[in-house]
């Protein structure tokens, strides 16, 4: 068995993406529900959001110096993609909730796509791509969540 594919390397991965959503969950509502400090919740939410999509893109920096299954074009392109998540966060950074919102869950929507691309042609786990889903998916919600905090 492949040592990405071992018990132990999935459930790892699996507790540190969950355990990297408590932000996201915790944010989201304090900002709708705290009306005293409901931007700054909404701001840390954003920023939060904007660092995981960085961290996220970073992810095909290693990909295109480790992973199996690339020639040369696919790996220059992985490096170049890997830099385009944190050019779509830093200007979220800049908006309002709502504009920030559309900016960072764009960007993981369509970093998603390009993770099932890449997975098509790189020899990644088999449990990469259902566990970057579901963060996504939580994530993108609660970002969607603070876009309605009132200013």
């Amino acid at each position: 068995m492949n040592d990405l594919n071992s018990d132990s390397v999935r459930r790892t991965a699996a507790w540190l993406g969950y355990g990297g959503l408590i932000p996201f969950v915790v944010l989201a509502p304090a900002s709708l529900l705290d009306p005293i400090h409901g931007l700054s919740w909404s701001d840390a939410l954003f920023g939060y959001g904007a660092v995981i999509l960085s961290f996220v893109g970073a992810l095909h920096w290693a990909f295109a110096m480790t992973a199996s299954g690339l020639d040369e074009q696919q790996r220059v392109r992985s490096l170049i993609w890997s830099v385009v998540p944190a050019l779509i966060a830093w200007p979220a950074l800049l908006l309002m909730p709502a504009f920030a919102a559309v900016l960072l869950v764009g960007g993981f929507a369509v970093h998603y796509l390009v993770d099932r691309s890449l997975a098509r042609r790189a020899n990644l786990p088999a449990w990469y791509l259902p566990l970057r889903l579901r963060l996504t998916v939580v994530g993108s919600l609660s970002l969607v969540a603070g876009a309605f905090v009132t200013v």
